[in-house]
This record gives structure tokens, C-alpha cells and sequence, in this order.
């Protein structure tokens, strides 16, 4: 194992704790060795150094920002290759988290209990496997400045793709999702992970929802007149609907564009909190009686979510792809997705699921009395103009 080509990064809180996990990696030949005493130390010292490092070492209980967050950070900025956890948490959190690092793409090296010794960590690191890091993927929390993302929308960078959503029942196509990508010059195809966070801070958000809502309306009335009746899904941060006169400016923008408003599900993000109770109720409740239609998006990952189902107005309850991964395999994800359509029956509520990847989960999702599938086992998100061709070409999987 030769460690001395390798950066390594150790994300420690306790002083102690972090010298003695130096001190070993330089006795295993580590030399170039990163050391921050929090996840958004950390995050600063990777913004600054402007290339992922090879693996990481964190711990978990950290001040400020907490292990887990800084994780989610790392695997979605692409910021390492390789993770390993030190912790003396309990070893139920310690799987939680390697799953969920796993989940993420990382390559976990595995979960190391406190206090350190160099068996453990050397037997860690040993499993490393090195790949080449592409530095043109790679992209940085901080790449793209307010000014970077101001000319991007005036100059009609921000462009609308879509994956269809099919009929379990009939494999019918019903619908799709508008999923928004940024054709920068010079960066290739960037992916919203990368600057959706930066948009909502810099108050932007609701531009390219727009923008990306004209350009939906602008393909529902292209489909049509090829014979193809869709509805289309876009999704709306929790930002815009503080703003109390979003109902109005998308009702307008629908109309002026010919659309009706009856076919545009606005998703909103379940994961983020209302910051403004009362007016994000109130736009909900007016974007309901203007005929858009209201789907709660990740159902069950974030914050409130049966209080939410019980305030707003929705019509629509979309099962998160984490429940439906593995879930034929999995039988509390099962349980989960189950329960989950039991509420949505209830309630009256349109069910679909997102993220089906496998004939498997298919099958088990349309047993289980799911609506509506997307996901790769369906088709990848495509070009507005491939809509109609695909749906020629497609057909539902045939009963076992």
C-alpha cells in the first residue's frame, strides 16, 4: 500500500484525536496530508484547493457542521474518492451512514471505531482503489458566480429536458417531468446539483422557473400537435412560493403561452422548510384554485411531511427513488412505499413513483396499486424534440 502519491483529508474534531490520526498516516508514508476540525472547514479547504482529494477520514459528532451533512457535501460536489468513518458511534448509525455514502457514489473504506489504531486504519485503507480523477467534471461549490448564472439565463443557456412518467395499469405515456440542465460554454452539460443552491441564495430561482415553465408550455403545445395529450411536471422551490405573487405570474405565463394551467403539476421539494407558513399557504392554495395541480416531491426524506399533507392542498404524492432502490430486496423500504400509498389512496391523491430502475421494482411497485413510474427502466431524461419518437417506440413490459 503506498500512500505517499495520495491525499488525504481528516475531518476531526477532537485535537487529540486528529494529531494521533496524523501521526499514524505519516507513519504509513501519507505525505500529503489535509486536516480540518469541521465539515464546513473542511468544505472551505476543499473550495480553496479546487480538486477532490483521494480519501477522507471523518468523524461523524462535529460542531458546526456535523459529519453526515458534510458527507452528502462531499459525494455531491465530488470533492473524494474514497471515505472512510471514524467514529465511536454506535455501529446501527455508522451502517446508516455508510449506506447512505454508498448511495451517493462514494467508495466507502469502511467504518473505524475510536479510538484509532493503526491495524484498523492500515486494513481501512488498503482497500482503496484508485481512479483517475476527471478534473473537467469536476466542479465546485463556489465555480459559479451570481454574475456566471445572470448571463446564463439571458443567454438561453438553461435548457428544459424530460423524462416521460407511464401508467402502471395500461403502460400508457401520461405525463413527464421537466428537468432543467445548463448548457454552459466551455463546461459541457452542468447538472443543477451545481448550481440550483446558488440560484435560490442569489434570489434567481424563480427566473429559471420560468423560463423553464415557458419552455414546457412551449413543447405541450408541440406534442399536441402530434397527437400526444400530456400533463408536465415542474418543479418549484420553496423560495419562489414565498413570493406572493407567484400564482398570478405563472397563471399568466401558462395562459399568454396557450397551455392550460390543468396541465402543469407543480413539485414542490418536501425536503426544505417553510421558512413563511402563511404565504407559502397562501400561494398554494391560489396556485390550486388557478388549476395547476400540486404534487409533494421526496415524500418521507425531509421535513413535516404528514403536517404538510395535511395543510396543502396537493393532488399528487411522488414515492422518493431511496424508498424504491432496492425495495423488491428491501423489506422496509417496501413497507415504507406501502404505507406511503395507503396515505395517498386515503387522502385522494395521484401516486408515482420515481427512480425505477429494474423490471423488479416495477413489478413490485404496480402490485403494490402504485399509479404512475419514471425512471431509467423507463427512459432517461431527453430533448423535448424525442418526446413524440419515444412514445411511438415505447411499450410497457409485458405480464410475467
Amino acid at each position: 500500500m503506498d500512500l505517499s502519491n495520495r491525499t488525504i483529508l481528516v475531518v476531526e474534531d477532537h485535537d487529540f484525536q486528529r494529531r494521533m490520526t496524523l501521526r499514524l498516516l505519516k507513519g504509513l508514508g501519507a505525505e500529503t496530508i489535509l486536516e480540518a476540525s469541521n465539515g464546513q472547514e473542511a468544505l472551505l479547504l476543499l473550495a480553496q484547493r479546487g480538486e477532490p482529494v483521494d480519501i477522507i477520514l471523518c468523524d461523524l459528532d462535529m460542531p458546526e457542521m456535523d459529519g453526515v451533512e458534510f458527507i452528502s457535501h462531499v459525494a455531491q460536489g465530488k470533492l473524494a474518492q474514497g471515505l472512510a468513518v471514524v467514529s465511536a458511534m454506535e455501529v446501527s448509525i455508522l451502517n446508516t451512514v455508510e449506506t447512505m455514502a454508498r448511495a451517493y457514489g462514494l467508495q466507502v473504506l469502511g467504518a473505524i471505531a475510536k479510538p484509532l489504531n493503526l491495524q484498523d486504519l492500515t486494513n481501512c485503507l488498503a482497500s482503496f482503489q484508485p481512479k483517475e480523477a476527471s478534473k473537467e467534471a469536476y466542479v465546485t461549490r463556489t465555480e459559479f458566480d451570481v454574475e456566471d448564472l445572470k448571463r446564463g439565463l439571458k443567454e438561453r443557456e438553461f435548457i428544459a429536458f424530460f423524462q416521460p412518467k407511464v401508467s402502471f395499469e395500461t403502460g400508457d405515456v401520461q405525463g413527464v417531468e421537466a428537468l432543467v440542465r445548463w448548457f454552459r460554454p466551455g463546461h459541457g452539460v452542468v447538472s443543477p446539483l451545481y448550481f440550483i443552491h446558488q440560484m435560490e441564495l442569489a434570489n434567481l430561482v424563480t427566473p429559471l422557473t420560468e423560463v423553464l415553465l415557458t419552455q414546457t408550455c412551449g413543447y405541450l403545445k408541440a406534442w399536441a400537435r402530434r397527437g400526444y395529450s400530456l400533463t408536465a411536471s415542474v418543479n418549484v422551490s420553496m423560495h419562489c412560493l414565498e413570493d406572493v405573487n407567484i400564482a398570478d405570474r405563472l397563471h399568466d405565463l401558462v395562459k399568454e403561452s396557450d397551455c392550460d394551467p390543468k396541465q402543469i403539476i407543480l413539485e414542490v421539494t418536501e425536503t426544505e422548510v417553510m421558512i413563511d407558513v402563511a404565504k407559502v399557504l397562501n400561494v398554494m392554495a391560489r396556485l390550486r384554485l388557478k388549476g395547476f395541480g400540486l404534487s409533494i416531491d421526496d415524500f418521507g426524506t425531509g421535513y413535516s411531511s404528514l403536517q404538510q399533507l395535511s395543510n396543502v392542498p396537493f393532488t399528487e404524492l411522488k414515492v422518493d427513488q431511496s424508498f424504491v432502490k432496492d425495495s423488491p430486496t428491501q423489506p422496509r423500504h417496501r413497507n415504507i412505499i406501502e404505507t406511503s400509498l395507503d396515505l395517498a389512496h386515503k387522502l385522494k391523491l395521484k401516486t408515482v413513483a420515481e427512480g425505477v430502475e429494474t423490471r423488479a421494482e416495477w413489478d413490485l411497485l404496480k402490485s403494490l396499486g402504485c399509479q404512475q413510474a419514471q425512471g431509467y427502466f423507463i427512459a432517461r431524461p431527453m430533448p423535448g424534440h424525442q418526446i413524440p419518437d419515444w412514445i411511438q417506440l415505447w411499450a410497457a413490459p409485458e405480464e410475467a
